[in-house]
């Protein structure tokens, strides 16, 4: 299990938009390029482990890499339920698109990846915990190896491919949303700044991401860090 090769300084929080995460970190990740900040780590093993005790968790949010075999998912179930330490990641709810925004001279919108949305549910005894994982993968695995593609363009997810991984504790008892996520959880680490609503898909957007957006257009996609501070959650 690899762990970050550069920390923040302390008060300083790692915030990406969805947008973010997949451009400027995940694309760079699966095509081996640097990346702006050596924030995410590895994790290999992250199938036999429970949330809480990925690298971390131990603040109530983490996010990691991960290199997704597809072909071990069980029941055919295309990764809706995997196992996981004491439990497994069950997905809820519809996936959703990411979009590269200004895209190209027309500034429209280029679709660049998936967004999953799953919860952690212990297996013995059958009960649901406040673990929640955001997994982003690029719309199309084959076009990051530079493997162009003819006819309709295929955003569905190849055998083998990278995602970024985003845990959290769902906080119950607050009623504020984390701005762009749809989903309404908010995670423990405290005060957030603003992040961007993701846009709703058009059908103009039909492409997938490929190896061919330039180191300009990713630009458009910048990191951010926002100031908050910390506090330490785990699972009971």
């Amino acid at each position: 299990m690899a762990t970050p090769g550069q920390q923040l300084p302390p008060g300083f929080r790692f915030h990406p938009t969805d947008e973010e995460l997949v451009v400027q970190y995940l694309r760079r990740r699966a095509l081996s390029r640097p990346l702006p900040a050596a924030v995410i780590p590895d994790v290999h093993d992250a199938a036999v482990l429970d949330p809480w005790d990925l690298p971390g968790a131990g603040d109530g949010e983490a996010y990691f890499f991960s290199f997704r075999q597809l072909a071990a998912a069980s029941g055919g179930g295309g990764w809706r339920r995997r196992r996981a330490g004491s439990g497994y990641w069950k997905a809820t709810g519809a996936e959703k698109p990411v979009f590269l925004r200004g895209f190209g001279c027309g500034g429209g919108q280029h679709l660049v990846g998936v967004k999953t949305t799953l919860l952690f549910l212990r297996a013995k005894p059958p009960s649901r915990t406040r673990w929640v994982m955001h997994e982003y993968r690029l719309a199309a695995a084959g076009a990051v190896a530079g493997q162009k593609k003819s006819g309709n363009h295929s955003c569905v997810a190849q055998p083998g491919e990278w995602v970024v991984c985003r845990i959290f504790l769902k906080n119950n008892g607050s009623s504020r949303r984390r701005a762009g996520d749809a989903d309404g959880e908010t995670p423990v680490t405290g005060v957030h700044g603003h992040r961007r609503r993701q846009p709703s898909p058009s059908p103009s957007s039909s492409s997938c991401v490929t190896d061919e957006i330039s180191d300009e257009e990713e630009e458009v996609s910048s990191g951010s860090i926002n100031g908050a501070p910390s506090a330490s959650q785990r699972e009971a």
